[in-house]
């Protein structure tokens, strides 16, 4: 395995009194694509905004890039090169999608892929075609794409995607998983969270298994899906 682009270790979270995650430890490599699979409320969203520093009460340690950011802002750990798209797409509606990502824009990092408006369009040609069109006149799967092209325009080493297909039509998702097979081309880290399993088969070497707030599985997809007992007892609906 390449080394630790992100590393997560003893890592504990908060909502006031109400204890959320307990000792979540977790590795991502360089240029590795991981997924968190877990149930609704299992506590996906929360070890994300965890990660990034936006839940005041948590405990642990978070490195990237083999630098302690456990204690730092979450802007401070966004301007290191990692993404975030959370689950509810947060776009400006009265800004064109071309607007929208240009409010992205940062500079080129040495360790991570280079975005630009035309290489975007080229992975969500949808976009292409309603680069002049306000944010709140495009569909809910094309503001995910949008949501998703602005954060790469931050050019991130690591991106962290949150329910990437929820609510999104079959085709949607298709598209949606060739994108994301073309940012892991493009040497990009990535750690999706996800319900769907078939979705995560097709874009993650590996997967962890949360349920209640803790890791329950961690191991390769192939481990993952020899161990249906896991899947019955933390997937099952």
């Amino acid at each position: 395995m390449s080394a630790a682009k992100l590393s997560v270790a003893e890592l504990g979270a908060a909502y006031g009194q109400a204890q959320v995650l307990f000792d979540v430890s977790l590795e991502i490599a360089a240029g590795e694509a991981v997924a968190l699979l877990g149930r609704n409320g299992a506590g996906k969203s929360t070890t994300f905004r965890a990660i990034l520093g936006l839940i005041a009460r948590r405990s642990g340690r978070i490195a990237f890039d083999g630098e302690d950011v456990s204690r730092l802002p979450a802007y401070e750990i966004v301007r290191r090169g990692l993404g975030y798209v959370p689950e509810d797409r947060r776009i400006f509606s009265d800004l064109t999608v071309e607007e929208n990502l240009q409010v992205g824009r940062q500079p080129p990092r040495s360790d991570a892929p280079t975005w630009t408006l035309e290489r975007l369009f080229a992975i969500f040609p949808n976009l292409r075609e309603l680069r002049g069109r306000p944010g709140a006149r495009i569909s809910g799967g094309e503001q995910q794409m949008l949501t998703i092209a602005r954060t790469l325009m931050g050019n991130p080493s690591l991106l962290l995607l949150d329910e990437p297909s929820e609510g999104l039509a079959p085709r949607i998702v298709e598209q949606m998983i060739e994108a994301i097979r073309e940012m892991k081309r493009e040497g990009l880290s990535l750690f999706v969270s996800e319900q769907n399993l078939a979705f995560a088969r097709l874009v993650a070497e590996r997967v962890y298994v949360i349920e209640k707030g803790k890791i329950r599985f961690s191991g390769t997809m192939s481990e993952f899906d020899a161990r249906p007992d896991v899947r019955d007892a933390y997937l099952a609906f």
